[in-house]
């Protein structure tokens, strides 16, 4: 088994991957965190739409369902509604993955790392909105130091960063001056979450009361990501012992041709 590679930065689970996707025999591979679970048919429908993409997104739901995972399913929702989730785990084409030479490691949101590195290479991204896959939740430990980071990621897409910004001065200015209002915005928000739930077959996999838990996610959000914004003033958020500055990186489509041949090498030579 080789090492991860201590040349992709501070977040180390990049180096993980870049590690196992260079060492791979196969050229259609699956990444996943360790808490994610798959079963015979999830990976069969992954590596079917793997034919005719370079990178498979598909979805996570918890199980089993502790109070602190059904309030981050919220988050799930509401991502889903706006477009998909980001899960732990993806589809992607070896051949690719090497041709790009992997994707920068020293950022935090590397999923997100991921899918614009491969985008901006000329690869096809498939949001397989109906696939879904089993990941068991965290302790409650490390739900809670999650917070703050899962807010941080935000930098890596700054219009996101602007809307979920205004969210608690704006729920302040309700509760201040109209604070009935906050039972319509809360009806709001469920109903978005409730269209995700929906979207794509969710409805097998999250409970009918997923819905009702967005609001709350959501005004956690709305003080996280200020706690974010202070920790970027503070030169970045600490992971894992270490401080990270950036969420996401900018991704250069036109590598330079030492990088491309580089790259080319690993995957013919199989590592």
């Amino acid at each position: 088994m080789s090492r991860p590679d201590p040349g992709r930065g501070r977040n180390r689970k990049v180096a993980g991957v870049v590690t196992g996707v260079f060492g791979a025999r196969h050229d259609k591979v699956i990444i996943a965190d360790d808490d994610v679970v798959y079963r015979p048919e999830e990976v069969l429908a992954v590596a079917a739409l793997l034919d005719r993409a370079d990178l498979v997104r598909p979805q996570n739901y918890f199980r089993p369902l502790p109070w602190h995972a059904r309030w981050d399913t919220g988050r799930i929702l509401l991502n889903r509604f706006a477009g998909a989730d980001y899960p732990g785990t993806f589809g992607v084409r070896r051949n690719t993955f090497c041709a790009m030479d992997g994707y920068d490691g020293d950022v935090l949101f590397e999923n997100l790392q991921l899918i614009r590195t491969v985008r901006a290479t000329g690869g096809r991204e498939v949001v397989a909105r109906d696939i879904f896959v089993r990941r068991r939740p965290p302790s409650l430990r490390t739900f809670v130091n999650q917070r703050v980071r899962q807010a941080y990621d935000d930098f890596g897409q700054p219009a996101r960063l602007v809307f979920e910004a205004a969210w608690l001065p704006t729920l302040l200015g309700v509760l201040r001056r109209r604070p009935a209002l906050l039972a319509v915005i809360a009806a709001l928000v469920g109903s978005c979450a409730e269209i995700g739930r929906r979207r794509g077959g969710g409805g097998r996999y999250f409970p009918p009361t997923s819905a009702l838990w967005a609001p709350i996610w959501a005004v956690e959000r709305a003080v996280c990501v200020w706690l974010g914004v202070g920790s970027r003033l503070r030169g970045g958020i600490m992971y894992r012992a270490q401080r990270i500055p950036r969420a996401t990186t900018p991704v250069v489509p036109k590598r330079s041709e030492s990088r491309a041949q580089s790259g080319r090498e690993r995957s013919q030579a199989g590592v």
